[in-house]
């Protein structure tokens, strides 16, 4: 179905693989139309409850866009390359079920700003994290100058994009950047773990707070902002509106599993 994507659905878990491992997966537009699909496949399938996105081979993630597809760009094609991306990226963010990073090896440019974009990220022990758009006399055009200060605040990200540097796993980890490090050869099992006890919770809820703390961190499209505290007071009294809260109720004081629809 894809040519740059392999995907494959286990226990409503959406595992979406960029597959150029002799290219490090970086990021060609190729890639970024099937990667728009690909999400769009997790927004409109409800067999698929939750989507992990992670890269082929044990070197990368996603080490980059194709800077080969750089050259020539006029300011109007750069600006309009960028919106492009960051509308792929802004869907992954707001997706109301969750889409979490399996971060496997190098993540750079646009490969870190696509691990930025999902809910949350785990990686591996050898895995890397860079903003280096300044050595090709770029800034992160895909919302990386944003979501970045976001997560480690002013300073931290001001040094990793100004100097290039890269970080290890455990200054990722020691930063906030991700929630958890692993061995290469339980990243992906021990995402599934997470997922499938989130999995088990209210669908709507979830959703609900994706939404919320979206709205909390900025992590919007222009135009969309609103106050979050607002936000938090709608959003809860929808759930008052759910089966799902009558469920999850009922099941609290009969001291029983609740069994969530979605509804």
């Amino acid at each position: 179905m894809y040519q740059s994507l392999l995907t494959e659905l286990t226990n409503n878990i959406f595992t979406i693989t960029i597959n150029r491992p002799e290219k490090l997966n970086s990021l060609n537009k190729t890639v970024m139309e099937e990667l728009n699909h690909a999400i769009d496949e997790v927004y409109e399938n409800p067999a698929i409850k939750s989507a992990i996105i992670t890269g082929a081979g044990p070197k990368a993630f996603v080490a980059g866009a194709d800077i080969s597809e750089f050259l020539g760009l006029s300011r109007d094609q750069g600006a309009a390359l960028a919106r492009k991306g960051q509308a792929v990226f802004f869907k992954i963010g707001q997706c109301p079920k969750p889409i979490v990073a399996a971060v496997n090896g190098f993540a750079l440019g646009g490969g870190c700003e696509l691990a930025l974009a999902c809910h949350f990220r785990l990686c591996s022990q050898q895995a890397k994290f860079g903003q280096p758009e300044v050595n090709l006399g770029l800034i992160p055009g895909y919302g990386g100058t944003q979501r970045l200060t976001h997560l480690i605040g002013k300073g931290r990200s001001m040094e990793l994009m100004m100097s290039a540097e890269l970080i290890t796993a455990d200054q990722a980890l020691q930063y906030g950047l991700v929630n958890h490090v692993t061995t290469p050869e339980t990243l992906l099992s021990k995402t599934m773990e997470i997922l499938l006890v989130i999995q088990s919770k209210a669908p709507l809820a979830i959703a609900g707070i994706i939404a919320c703390v979206n709205t909390a961190v900025g992590d919007l499209p222009a135009g969309d902002y609103k106050n979050g505290f607002e936000k938090e007071q709608s959003v809860f009294g929808e759930c008052f509106g759910t089966e799902d809260l009558k469920e999850g109720a009922t099941a609290f004081l009969e001291k029983r599993k609740p069994l969530f629809k979605g509804v």
